[in-house]
């Protein structure tokens, strides 16, 4: 395994780093402040082609690898977190999901203007009494004749308002439990389609947050995706891409909780010196760079497994749980180094801790991952290998349904 980065990746974190400090970083503070997601971010990502990083050319992307997208999302969440959900929704949960399980025709109506950031992307899962137990969702869908009738609703459900396409997951047999779950690609024009934003979050206050809403919605057979009953195995392969992309997204919270932190401590004096050399800060500082090092490797392990079409639930699993309490930690510790003026908005790590703790929650909380971990550790949990691989990128062809 090759940790270093290819010139490519390195230029790539140039123009992420670029357009973070020119684009979100300036303006931010009034985003978050505001309760405002802003739009032309998306735009402009899209111009940039970072809206389909991992979707091969043919369907139009840029045909880069995993690692390529965790730098994307490292370089985006240093910003702010909203934006690297934007990415890790549109295009790990949503755009990959339709590159594995859509059909050809599927794939070239969605999955083709998604990657090139004409239309945005979202992923319906969640419920408001179905979370981490996914076999308690209660939409559902019936089929009449050539279309699927649709009622129920989804809660935290990120882009909300913005996205073109949801991913929805429903029962098609409300006796099976995990087993009676379907997906299917639901337009926002399906008339019986409608959306609400969340107010009052904690955190990522920039980002497009709400609930889906579906009342006698007519979905064409021929938007289901996969099989029916094949929605549990469709959310779990879509999770193990969006579980990457928030792994490598806390990366950029260790890594802007550092930056912060460094800065402060070149600035700050207590005791006729700069805080940077009193040892209990040099501590916490420790901890970052280590944590930030640690979940980098953890990324690009998992990264490089998934580049080569190898199994790599458990190692995606053990990158999300690791790098986001590294994160929350980070982010606390960078509050506690500026001490008052970290309670307040006067300095960005205030919004670091916020933002950092929806990752601990999202796409399986912290207490989720670490029961498969150790389910993993007794033998209890063991990931069968896919039945079919191609020796190298792209991944694609490598996944298999099933």
């Amino acid at each position: 395994m090759d940790f270093s980065l290819t010139d490519e990746q390195k230029s790539v974190r140039k123009v992420v780093r670029a357009f973070v400090d020119r684009e979100i970083i300036p303006y931010i503070k009034e985003w978050d402040e505001k309760g405002h997601f802003e739009t032309g971010i998306l735009k402009r990502l899209a111009e940039l082609d970072l809206m389909g990083v991992c979707i091969p050319e043919e369907y139009g992307g840029v045909g880069m690898d995993y690692n390529t997208l965790a730098i994307v999302c490292e370089e985006l969440e240093r910003g702010d977190t909203a934006f690297r959900t934007a990415v890790s929704v549109h295009t790990g949960l949503n755009s990959m999901t339709l590159l594995q399980w859509g059909t050809e025709e599927q794939k070239q109506k969605y999955l083709f203007p998604q990657a090139r950031g004409e239309k945005v992307g979202a992923f319906g899962l969640t419920e408001p009494n179905a979370g981490s137990d996914v076999a308690a969702m209660e939409t559902t869908a019936v089929r009449e004749g050539d279309f699927y009738i649709l009622n129920g609703s989804k809660t935290w459900i990120s882009l909300c308002d913005v996205a073109d396409n949801f991913l929805i997951f429903v029962k098609t047999d409300p006796n099976a439990k995990h087993r009676g779950i379907s997906c299917f690609i639901v337009e926002r024009t399906f008339d019986g389609v409608s959306t609400k934003a969340i107010k009052g979050k904690l955190g990522i206050r920039a980002g497009n947050t709400g609930e889906v809403f579906l009342e006698q919605v007519r979905v064409p057979v021929e938007n289901r995706l996969g099989y029916e009953g094949e929605g549990f195995k469709i959310a779990m392969s879509a999770l193990d891409n969006g579980r990457f992309t928030v792994a490598a997204g806390a990366c950029g919270t260790i890594m802007a909780s550092l930056e912060a932190s460094v800065k402060y401590c070149e600035e700050r004096k207590t005791f006729g010196k700069e805080i940077g050399r009193h040892q209990l800060v040099q501590q916490m500082l420790a901890t970052m760079s280590a944590n930030l090092e640690i979940s980098r490797l953890l990324v690009l392990k998992a990264g490089w497994l998934k580049n080569n079409g190898k199994r790599n639930t458990q190692e995606t699993s053990l990158a999300k749980w690791i790098s986001c309490d590294a994160a929350y930690e980070a982010a606390n510790d960078a509050v506690q180094i500026h001490g008052a003026y970290g309670f307040s908005n006067e300095f960005p790590v205030e919004r670091y801790l916020r933002n950092a703790k929806a990752p601990v929650i999202y796409e399986g909380t912290r207490e989720i991952h670490t029961i498969m971990q150790g389910e993993y550790a007794l033998g209890y949990r063991e990931d069968k290998p896919l039945r079919k691989m191609l020796p190298s990128w792209p991944f694609a062809e490598s996944l298999i349904k099933g």
